[in-house]
Order: C-alpha cells, then structure tokens, then sequence
C-alpha cells in the first residue's frame, strides 16, 4: 500500500545513512539530535521495519535502510533539481537584472549599445543598475547584490568570476597642474617611485596593487599619501597635494575638472575594463547580457 512520506523524513534518513552517527548527522542538518531520533522513529514506524541498528559499536544500517538508501537519494535529487526549476521559472518572471558598477561604463557609448542589443533580445527584462563604493571591487559581485558588474580587472578570487573585457586603456598619471612632472609630455614610471600614491581601500585587494603599479616598483613598496573610494575624494585628494594617482584614460574627464592634469606613463601595462559575473550563475538573463555586451565591445574578452 502506498503511503507519504515527507522530504524532509528522507533527508534526515540520508544524513543518518551517510553519517551513521546521530550527533553528526543532527549537526549536518542543523536540529537537535533528540528532534532527529525521533523523526526516524516515527519513519520506522510509518515504513513497518527498522532502518538502523544502534548498539555500542556504533550506528549501522539494517537491510531495509539499506534497501531504502539509494530510492530516497534519487528521491531528494529530483526534488532538488525540481526545486531550481520553480526557482528558475520564478526568476525568469521578475526577468530583472542588476547591473553593478563603481566606474561609469561611458566608453564610446558602451552602456546604451549593450542596453539595447539586451533588451532587442528580451524585451520584458528590466535592467537595473546599481552604483558601488570602490571599497567593493566586484560591485557587488561577491555577496551577490549584483547580478553583473562592470569591473577593472584583477578581481579578488578571480577563479570565481567569468569576465569579457570591453575596453583595455592606458594608465595616466593624474597630478596637481602645480607638480614638477605636470610639464612634461610623458612620464616614465621610475621617476613616479617616490612620489605618494593615492590608493584605493585595503579591501581592494590585488585591484589597489595593480593601481600603485606594484609589480613595476622592483621590490619597492609605494608610498600612500592617502586613500581613496570615490572619485570626488581621488579630486580632492589631488587638489589637496596628497598624492598622485594611475587612472584609465577613459577616466581621465572625472578628474580633470580644474587643477588637476593627466600625463601618459611609460613603463606600466594598460588597463582593462570588463563585465563580469560569477561562473555558477548559469541564469539565461545573465548569459544573454554578457553576449549583449560581447557584440557591442568587439572580439576582446576573457
């Protein structure tokens, strides 16, 4: 005779299974151990045999919980797999995408040409985009706040995210009108050593290296003059004679606003800037954003 038996009954049996420890198994599941023996009780009973032998030797599992195991694990696997499919199909209906960004994609027109190539394709899709502190370099990427972000590459745990680069741009340097080197044509690098550094927040991570140029120092640390999370404060921290600063060249109009000029560096590789997003999101919005923003950079990515 067919009876119901709750999901939730199979995955306490399972864990117990795997485990062949109540203590365990009840800290896997995260309910109390007494809560957890007496659910399986109650399965036994409803099922009519024991599914367990537990003596001073430990937990085994009898020839009907043997027999149960592998059913109740396809049993759980489907449901999950059924589960992600409403979670899909529930997505799929608020069809809305968060966009991060902590620097403007105003690239040529970048923004409106993805914009439009998406919502050509799905036009019931909302786009929404979201400003994000420089404190964050994924912009919203790691604590999943954003769907996609519009980034500077390197990220922090970089193997997580999947990118397409949209525009690769030479690093300035931005420095007072006022400074020695703002006469000349172009700097070299070397002759920045020793100069204070404007730097993004600590927890910029490999981003805020890449932006004091670590790697061309030969061993030799930067000097911060201070921080920086925001392009007013990188403005004001230039007019203020604290220090100067690498920036793309696209960026160069946001600090350029008075007082402040912009020089190419020799010695120091370009920047890239790239959309990104996490590699377990396999969502068709996000896929269909990034092919959006592929056909509208050109062949560069990543």
């Amino acid at each position: 005779m067919a009876m119901d038996v709750h999901g939730r009954d199979l995955r306490y049996f399972v864990a117990v299974a795997e485990e062949l420890h109540f203590t365990r198994a009840a800290e896997r599941l995260f309910v109390s151990q007494p809560a957890l023996s007496k659910q399986i009780r109650a399965l036994e009973r409803q099922l009519g045999a024991p599914l367990f032998t537990r003596d001073r030797q430990g937990v085994a599992l009898t020839a009907a919980g043997e027999a149960l195991l592998p059913y109740a694990r396809r049993t759980l696997a489907a449901w999950d797999e059924a589960w992600s499919a409403v979670e899909e199909a529930k997505a799929a209906q608020r069809a809305t995408l968060v966009v991060g960004m902590s620097t403007s994609p105003g690239r040529g027109g970048l923004l409106p040409a993805v914009r439009s190539r998406f919502t050509a394709a799905h036009p019931q899709a909302t786009v929404r985009l979201r400003q994000v502190s420089w404190e964050d370099p994924t912009a919203g990427l790691a604590d999943g706040d954003s769907d996609v972000a519009f980034v500077w590459l390197p990220l922090p745990d970089q193997e997580r995210y999947a990118f397409t680069v949209v525009a690769e741009e030479p690093r300035l340097v931005a420095l007072p009108d006022t400074h020695p080197l703002a006469s000349r044509a172009a700097v070299d690098f070397a002759d920045l050593l020793d100069e204070p550094f404007l730097a993004l927040p600590a927890s910029a991570g490999p981003l805020r290296d890449y932006w004091l140029a670590t790697d061309s120092r030969g061993g030799r640390p930067a000097r911060v003059g201070a921080e920086i999370a925001s392009t007013e404060e990188t403005y004001e921290a230039l007019v203020g004679g604290l220090g100067v600063v690498l920036i793309a060249a696209g960026n160069a109009p946001l600090i350029t606003l008075g007082g402040v000029t912009t020089r190419p560096v020799h010695g120091i590789t370009p920047s890239r800037f790239a959309l990104a997003w996490r590699k377990d999101d396999t969502r068709p919005l996000v896929r269909a954003y990034a092919h959006a923003c592929e056909r509208a950079a050109g062949p560069s990515g990543g």
